[in-house]
């Protein structure tokens, strides 16, 4: 199998004058973004990073974060991306445990850096000026000797580690996955395939690129001699921009921007007519923006991508809006099952229809093979040849999985298993209900119940709500018995909803007085 840095090249020899990258003004053909990439290669050089070395950046989506990433990948460091909101016990905990022999920040992250002792301990590179770099990014990639070395030669096999990326870890504290160059690759190969993407694709560069989504998107551009749209923040309105200016042709985002665009006051305006490829990923898209999307777009091809950072792709459904709920059958190189729900062993596998914990062999080509510097992790979640996700979901009766939710958000009332995703996906079609969450909150009688956070698009109340689910096919003990009204559902950077925060009560009450209102059985 080729490395990255060669599957890079071959992008710059099939289209040296292709767009490749755009963050606002900075505008780069394959040809001129080569020569950047090249460049940077010679500066890690400089710093003493060698093949092997990790480099920790901080950085948002911006032309300087994915030129790193691809510098890495010829010159064979681990390129060890971290969200740019972390603090910075979480940044020392990441920079320790990477063993990282650089650290690159800008202004939005300066906080972290810092205040944190292990950054401050390595040689530091900054971007826009920010204080208390060791050196400027800008006169790093100038020094003399850069542009001798700009036509990078790839010094790394498909066996070198490309990326080290950081979970969310209960305890604050990530855990790393380290992942090589033939795992990226083939990863992308099967996100390409999966998708239907075809030569000169252009997409939306807003999934971050510490998570694997932001990483598929940025890797399948080079695969396909594609544009890959630096998003540095969120922001629909600019995105719709970025959307109608290069004539975008695929999105892969999570539900909640897809929400977002959709609830845009430019939406209505704007030409979205070039995007024919919908694809989502890191949390279920519930019924009702299902509809919303397809309606809105219309697109040939609508993906539900189920996966993790372990296992890039678990499984995929290409007709998401056809069938709902449904994260369709296993991906190109990988096999799951599901297996009970307490079980630790793979060959435990679940009855058709039963809810029990999706598990995806470590043989297949996009695998990762066991955490960094955690064999507890590992001891928990490899098992025989299989990672446990603690995801839960249940096979249906064709063989389709439909993922439910954590093991850890599984509800239990009254001795009965509760997926909050059923309920959700139920709620969601009501014309009333903007967003929705569900958690089960402790009660003396029941262990828990079923609570339905809610935020309007319009007025509703809680009666009306359960008059709509007592007539859906929503079995009665999941019905939810508490409703609660609130401003915002609180979310993930990357748009996942924190049920946990719901749980603790960290959640602002809609401006009212039935802001809450509890049920009879």
């Amino acid at each position: 199998m080729l490395d990255l840095g060669r599957t890079f090249l071959q992008a710059v020899e099939r289209s040296p004058n292709a767009l490749a990258i755009v963050d606002g003004p900075v505008e780069m053909t394959y040809q001129r973004w080569y020569r950047e990439i090249g460049k940077a290669v010679s500066g890690l050089r400089r710093l003493g990073l060698e093949r092997g070395d990790r480099l920790v950046v901080v950085l948002q989506n911006r032309w300087e974060m994915a030129t790193l990433h691809w510098a890495c990948q010829f010159a064979g460091i681990v390129i060890v991306p971290v969200n740019w909101r972390s603090k910075a016990e979480e940044l020392d905990h990441n920079v320790t445990d990477a063993g990282a022999k650089a650290v690159v920040y800008e202004p939005v992250s300066a906080e972290a850096v810092a205040g944190s002792h292990a950054a401050q301990s390595k040689t530091r590179i900054g971007l826009d000026g920010v204080e208390g770099a060791s050196i400027g990014f800008e006169e790093w990639l100038g020094l003399p000797g850069g542009e001798a070395q700009a036509n990078a030669t790839p010094a790394a096999g498909p066996d070198d580690y490309s990326v080290m990326l950081y979970t969310s870890g209960t305890t604050g504290l990530g855990k790393g996955v380290p992942r090589r160059q033939r795992h990226e690759r083939a990863a992308a190969l099967a996100h390409v395939a999966q998708n239907l993407y075809r030569h000169g694709e252009r997409t939306l560069g807003v999934m971050p690129l510490y998570h694997t989504m932001g990483v598929r998107s940025l890797l399948a551009m080079a695969l396909v001699d594609g544009l890959f749209v630096c998003v540095r923040r969120w922001n629909a309105a600019l995105a719709l921009e970025s959307i109608a200016k290069y004539e975008l042709t695929c999105l892969y985002l999570v539900p909640t921007l897809y929400h977002d665009l959709l609830a845009a006051a430019e939406f209505r305006d704007t030409d979205v007519r070039s995007v024919t490829k919908l694809g989502f990923a890191g949390a279920p898209m519930n019924d009702g923006l299902l509809k919303r999307c397809s309606e809105a777009f219309k697109p040939q091809l609508f993906v539900n991508h189920y996966g993790s950072s372990e296992v890039y792709t678990v499984s995929i459904e290409q007709d998401a809006a056809g069938r709902p709920g449904s994260a369709g059958r296993a991906g190109l190189n990988t096999r799951l099952r599901v297996v009970k729900l307490d079980s630790v062993c793979p060959d435990d596998v679940a009855a058709r229809g039963e809810e029990g914990q999706i598990i995806a062999e470590l043989a297949g080509d996009e695998a990762f093979e066991g955490y960094w510097n955690r064999p507890d992790a590992n001891a928990k979640s490899l098992r025989d040849g299989w990672y446990f996700t603690g995801d839960t979901g249940y096979l249906d009766e064709h063989g389709d999985l439909y993922v439910t939710g954590r093991v850890d958000d599984m509800i239990i009332s009254g001795g009965e298993n509760i997926s909050p995703v059923d309920i959700e996906s139920i709620l969601s079609l009501h014309p009333a209900v903007d967003e929705v969450a569900v958690v089960g909150l402790k009660d003396e009688r029941w262990g828990q119940k079923v609570v339905a956070f809610i935020k309007r698009s319009r007025y509703v109340d809680a009666a009306a709500l359960d008059e709509y689910c007592r007539a859906s096919d929503l079995v009665n003990f999941k019905r939810p018995r508490e409703y609660v009204f609130v401003d915002a559902i609180p979310k993930s950077p990357v748009g996942k909803i924190l049920r946990r925060k719901l749980s603790a009560g960290e959640y602002e009450l809609e401006a009212g007085s039935s802001a809450r209102a509890s049920l009879g059985g």
